[in-house]
C-alpha cells in the first residue's frame, strides 16, 4: 500500500506495519509519538521527515531514500535486519545498533555512537560525524567514506576500507583483521592492540601509532609526525619517506629511508628482535 503526503505523530502508530511505501510523509508532531514503525516489515520510504524517537526498532526489510532523520530521531534504527539508506540525513544520536545487513549510500551522518554491535555493512560515498563509531561491529566494507570523530571501529573485525579519508584518534583498537588502502588517517595512537591489520599505499599521520599490535603490515605507506611508533608490535613495514622515531618494535622488520631518533632501550619490557633497515639515523638511543 502507497501513502502520500501523511503526517503521524502518535505513539506506535504504524505498529507492526507491513508492506507500506510511505511518500512525503512526516513522523512529527505535539504528540510526540515514539516508535512510530517498531515491529514493522517490507516498509519503503521517499522524501519523508522523521522527527521522532526509535523509529525503526525490530524491523525487517526498511528502504529509506532521500528522507531526513533529524536530531530528535535518536536511536533510529536498532535490532532490525535488512536495512538500505540512500541519499538521507542522518542527524539524531545512536542511530544504528545491533542491526545486520545494511547498505549505506550517498548519505550524511551525524551520529554520536553511530553503527555499534552491527554486522554486514556496506558503506559508500558518505560523509560520517562521530565520537563513538562501529565499536564492536564486524564484516565492514567502507569506500570513499570521509570520517571525522574519535574512538572509531574499536573491538571491530573484518573490516576493508578503501578510498577514504579518516580523521580520528584511537582508531582501530583491539581491531582484528582489516585491510586499509589508499587512505588518509589522521589522529593520535593509531590501532593499539590491533590484530592482523594490513594498510597499503596510505598517508598515516599522528603520534604514537600501532603499539602493541600483532601481525601489523605497512606496505608503501608514508608516515608523517609518528614518533614513537611501533613499541612492543610484531611489525612488518617497507615505508615510503622518513619517519621521526621507533620505539622498541618487539620483532619483524621496518624498511624506512630516514630515522630521526631510533630509540632501543636496555629496560624494554620485550626483547628487540626486530630488524630495522634505514640510510639515515639523527639519533640512535640506547
Amino acid at each position: 500500500m502507497t501513502i502520500n503526503g501523511k503526517i503521524y505523530q502518535n505513539e506506535r502508530e504504524l505498529y507492526d506495519s507491513s508492506n507500506l511505501k510511505l511518500i512525503n510523509c512526516k513522523f512529527q508532531g505535539k504528540a510526540d509519538g515514539e516508535s512510530p514503525l517498531k515491529e514493522s516489515k517490507n516498509i519503503s520510504l521517499e522524501n519523508c521527515l522523521i522527527d521522532l524517537r526509535y523509529p525503526f526498532w525490530h524491523n525487517l526489510n526498511i528502504d529509506i531514500k532521500n528522507c531526513n532523520l533529524t536530531i530528535n530521531c535518536r536511536a533510529s534504527l536498532w535490532y532490525t535486519k535488512n536495512i538500505k539508506i540512500k541519499d538521507t540525513l542522518i542527524d539524531g544520536i545512536k542511530a544504528i545498533r545491533e542491526c545486520s545487513n545494511i547498505q549505506i549510500l550517498n548519505t550524511k551522518i551525524n551520529s554520536p555512537e553511530f553503527l555499534w554491535k552491527s554486522k554486514n555493512i556496506e558503506i559508500n560515498n558518505c560523509s560520517l560525524i562521530s565520537e563513538y563509531a562501529f565499536l564492536e561491529s564486524k564484516n565492514i566494507h567502507i569506500s570513499n567514506l570521509t570520517f571525522q570523530g574519535k574512538y572509531s571501529f574499536q573491538y571491530t573485525k573484518n573490516i576493508k576500507i578503501i578510498n577514504s579519508n579518516l580523521d580520528t584518534k584511537d582508531c582501530f583498537w583491539h581491531c582484528k583483521n582489516a585491510v586499509i588502502k589508499d587512505c588518509v588517517i589522521k589522529g593520535e595512537y593509531l590501532a593499539w592492540y590491533s590484530n592482523n591489520l594490513t594498510f597499503i599505499n596510505c598517508i598515516i599521520i599522528g603520534t604514537q601509532p600501532f603499539c602493541y599490535c600483532k601481525n601489523l603490515k605497512l606496505i608503501n605507506c608514508e608516515m608523517i609526525n609518528a614518533d614513537l611508533a611501533f613499541e612492543y608490535s610484531n611489525v612488518k613495514a617497507k615505508l615510503i619517506g622518513d619517519i621521526e622515531s621507533i620505539k622498541n618494535p618487539r620483532n619483524g622488520y621496518i624498511f624506512v629511508n630516514n630515522i630521526n631518533n631510533l630509540i632501543l632501550t636496555n629496560d624494554s619490557k620485550y626483547k628487540n628482535r626486530c630488524k630495522i633497515y634505514y640510510k639515515k639515523c639523527n639519533n640512535l638511543t640506547k
